[in-house]
């Protein structure tokens, strides 16, 4: 396999941060579309409880499957991984029934008039999620294989064309938005889904004349290094047709996706944790979910365009790079090498993001939602407070995103199965605070809660790291320490950005917002200068990548 890892890591970070900004432009637009059309009740149902339930039936029935077969794909055999991908629709299937059985019978009733609705949205996400389960053999290899901008064109075709379907239908008959909700989503599942097989059936006899060199394709970057490229046609990307001279399924990786299993039951309630709770238990009302809800997502706005796309290309790169079960002295010195300085300089740059954010979010929130939601938004101090608390989670997301991801990247079985256990300790302990945290603070109780439960979890990733390489010459976690220069300049931005608030601000928000950009352009050179040799390794990187374009 000639494909460069480190550098399809990257491309797939950039490309998927692309992605996720233009994802979460058209989510505010269209989360402020729906408040001015429909209502905050109608938002609280789709955004909170509708899909809470399409993320817990996904989450759970994708992601042990996909990671498990993502692990080392150097050394598949693809006619069982196959076999194993396609697991997930008898897995998804189940948990639809159970799920949406709850979500109708169980869980808080709605509103009579939203009722009818609901049903429908309910059933919608459980069929949508089924839809999007069959495409997931191709979606696996596309990944394995690194096509790295078919998922970010494809992912925006989805969300695109959820988005206009969903806009036009609620334009027509505003009072039915759940059924455009419900109808938008189904109609999406289906062009993703058939959008990856379409490619695919386009791409495999290019590949195959490339291969044989029947076809005139040398110059072309899509082709090229695919000589392990193993389907020769559609039929293999479904189960049972690959040429498998070896058992059904692989019996390590069905002990991986078991592992990965438990995992992600414990880590999808700790992700969503607060919309349970706000499910399951009625604290507060469907309005009150949906203002929480528009807060949350803009507070954690670096953390999911950001922080989540670095993290998920930092896990493949890891487990490309490092053995699970091999003791680190045992293992190619290079990649051992490289992922630590990797891990170093990821752990600094998400880390001075985190603080830059923190420093200037306590001074900018009521701006921030002022100049989003208008005067509306801010009347009440509780959008604000929540704001700034979300500030001091973003750095402990930063900072657990790329230290976990390395965890989960380089632990082997054993070790999952135990830390499997801390998890749902952790699990039980957040659900538990979170309620009690709610019940004294309200809403800001969910993100206290999550801090703790981050802070928990950060220790135990800084743990495993500096045991692993305690007997090496390597210390990735020098990435997070803070120089005095920077640290300096954080606080003086602190101070006077808070100054430009209280005394600037009532008068103009202009004046106010060009002090902000003034001090962050200040902060950014001077944190510039402490780290010239890691920006001047990027751009190494980006002239090498732009001359092989060339």
């Amino acid at each position: 396999m000639g494909r460069n890892i480190l550098e399809s890591s990257l491309q797939n970070a950039s490309f998927s941060i692309i992605f996720q900004v233009l994802f979460r432009c058209i989510t505010f637009i269209l989360n402020a579309f729906i408040i001015r059309t429909v209502g905050h009740d109608v938002l609280g149902i789709m955004n909170v409880r509708l899909l809470l339930l399409e993320s817990t039936i996904l989450f759970l029935s994708k992601e042990p499957l996909l990671k498990a077969c993502l692990t080392d794909t150097k050394s598949h055999n693809w006619a069982q991984v196959i076999n194993q991908i396609w697991i997930s629709i008898p897995i998804s299937a189940f948990l639809s029934t159970c799920l949406v059985y709850i979500w109708l019978h169980v869980l808080s009733p709605v509103e009579e008039v939203y009722l009818s609705q609901y049903k429908l949205g309910c059933y919608s996400m459980a069929l949508s999620c089924i839809i999007e389960q069959a495409s997931q053999s191709v979606v696996l290899v596309a990944q394995s294989f690194c096509f790295v901008k078919l998922k970010v064109i494809l992912e925006t075709l989805y969300v695109l064309s959820r988005t206009f379907i969903f806009v036009y239908l609620v334009i027509n008959r505003p009072n039915e938005a759940i059924n455009a909700f419900a109808i938008a989503q189904i109609v999406s599942a289906i062009v993703l889904s058939l959008s990856y097989y379409i490619f695919f059936a386009w791409y495999i006899p290019k590949v195959r004349s490339y291969n044989k060199k029947e076809d005139n394709l040398k110059k072309s970057k899509l082709f090229s290094d695919m000589s392990d490229f193993p389907f020769e046609s559609m039929w293999d990307f479904f189960p049972g047709y690959m040429k498998n001279r070896e058992t059904l399924l692989n019996k390590d990786l069905c002990i991986l996706t078991m592992s990965f299993a438990k995992q992600s039951v414990v880590k999808q309630i700790l992700t969503e944790g607060e919309k349970y709770i706000m499910t399951i238990s009625p604290v507060m009302t469907f309005t009150q979910q949906s203002m929480y809800d528009i807060v949350n997502n803009l507070g954690s706005l670096a953390a999911r365009f950001i922080f989540r796309p670095i993290e998920e290309s930092a896990y493949f790169y890891f487990t490309q790079m490092i053995r699970r079960d091999i003791p680190v002295k045992q293992q190619d010195e290079k990649s051992i090498s490289e992922s630590a300085l990797v891990l170093k300089q990821l752990c600094k740059v998400i880390f001075s993001i985190g603080l830059i954010i923190l420093v200037f979010g306590q001074s900018y929130s009521y701006t921030l939602l002022y100049l989003y939601g208008g005067q509306k938004l801010v009347d009440n101090d509780l959008s604000v407070t929540l704001m700034r608390f979300h500030c001091f989670a973003i750095v402990l997301l930063a900072i657990n995103g790329v230290t976990e991801g390395f965890v989960f990247a380089t632990m082997s079985n054993e070790q999952l199965n135990r830390y499997n256990y801390k998890m749902v300790l952790f699990s039980v302990l957040f659900l538990l605070v979170s309620y009690i945290l709610t019940i004294v603070f309200g809403p800001v109780g969910f993100i206290i809660a999550n801090c703790i439960n981050m802070s928990a979890r950060i220790i135990h990733s800084i743990q495993y790291i500096w045991i692993m390489y305690k007997d090496t010459p390597h210390s990735p976690l020098e990435g997070l320490k803070l120089n005095w220069p920077f640290l300096s300049v954080l606080i003086v931005s602190g101070y006077f950005t808070k100054l430009s608030e209280v005394s600037i601000y009532p008068r103009s928000i202009s004046f106010h917002i060009f002090n902000g950009v003034f001090l962050f352009a200040f902060t950014m050179i001077v944190w510039g200068f402490e780290n010239k040799s890691l920006l001047y390794l990027g751009y190494q990187k980006y002239k090498d990548r732009s001359s092989r374009r060339e």
